[in-house]
């Protein structure tokens, strides 16, 4: 018998508030036992469980998501990130289309924006 993947733990200073984050990044909601000051947060569509832990971030992620927008364009994913609470980390949008952003989740964790499968197929 293997193992299957149940969650992907992501450690944080504010478990609510990042699960809250990602929640209204990926669209799927907070387990509905989730709330503010829990010590762990559950987004159970997505397989994340987000815990609290006393230390903070301190170095680049070894492992991170790469999210592909599936109703509207990369640039329009981007913004609609940003005004969730984002930051640009690192720009790899090419002019031809190409490429990806780099974002962090507030609390610093890195993560990449890619094209939609339309602009994909668009060339």
């Amino acid at each position: 018998m293997t193992s299957v993947l149940r969650h992907v733990t992501i450690d944080s200073s504010d478990a609510y508030a990042l699960g809250t984050f990602w929640s209204e990044a990926l669209g799927q909601p907070l387990h509905e036992d989730d709330k503010p000051g829990d010590e762990e947060a559950l987004i159970e569509g997505a397989g994340m469980l987000f815990v609290t832990v006393p230390e903070a971030k301190s170095r680049k992620n070894r492992i991170h998501f790469d999210l592909q927008p599936q109703d509207r364009t990369r640039e329009e994913e981007v913004e609609r990130l940003l005004a969730l609470g984002a930051t640009l980390v690192d720009d790899r949008r090419r002019p031809d289309g190409t490429g990806w952003a780099v974002l962090a989740d507030p609390e610093g964790n890195e993560f990449c924006v890619e094209r939609s499968a339309g602009e994909r197929a668009a060339g």
